[in-house]
């Protein structure tokens, strides 16, 4: 214990600065300000009738009208629809311009990976790519349909990633330098 005790004394730097770079946590409750489609977006439990849904603006507003102590739950359902329909759209897209067809797309709350293909052609999602620039959603698109082709990640997946998305090296940086954004939000 003493040499786990003195490893982190001498990294005490360290370890602060690696805690300190970790996105503040949003919960998403009344008030909460998070990105939605790479937009500023707040909530509100203010609104007509019983439905969440999103009025643009600056910022643009998702209202979630109804019990505060259920927000966050019919936030996340909300949430997990759009990203849903939204990869869905691109799956279906990518998989034309493929030329391959893709069985189900499900969405998850994943920790360790934004997107997944199986053998047999089932595609599975992180449900915070939402949060995520739509080109940065449709990156992840590109990526997990490309997999239908090559289950690896060889030259040849690659080029039918550059056939999907050419600026795919700028959408898969933009995901390594703020995935923990993403992560931040709800679910905690």
């Amino acid at each position: 214990l003493t040499d786990v005790a003195n490893f982190a004394q001498e990294r005490a730097d360290w370890l602060e600065a690696q805690l300190g770079a970790l996105p503040q946590h949003i919960s998403l409750v009344d008030g909460a300000v998070f990105k939605l489609r790479g937009e500023p977006c707040e909530i509100s439990l203010q609104g007509e009738g019983r439905m969440v849904y999103l009025s643009e603006g600056a910022p643009n507003v998702l209202h979630a009208p109804g019990p505060a102590d259920t927000i966050e739950r019919r936030v996340l359902r909300y949430l997990k629809a759009e990203a849903k329909a939204d990869l869905t759209r691109a799956v279906q897209h990518y998989c034309n311009v493929l030329g391959v067809a893709a069985r189900r797309v499900t969405i998850k709350d994943t920790k360790s990976r934004w997107g997944s293909c199986t053998s047999d052609g089932r595609l599975a999602f992180s449900w915070r790519v939402i949060l995520a620039p739509p080109d940065v959603l449709d990156y992840l698109a590109a990526h997990e349909c490309a997999h239908l082709l090559e289950m690896n990640h060889s030259k040849a997946f690659w080029a039918h990633v550059e056939r999907c998305r050419p600026t795919w090296k700028h959408e898969r940086n933009w995901l390594r330098r703020h995935g923990r954004e993403l992560h931040a939000v709800g679910g905690h």
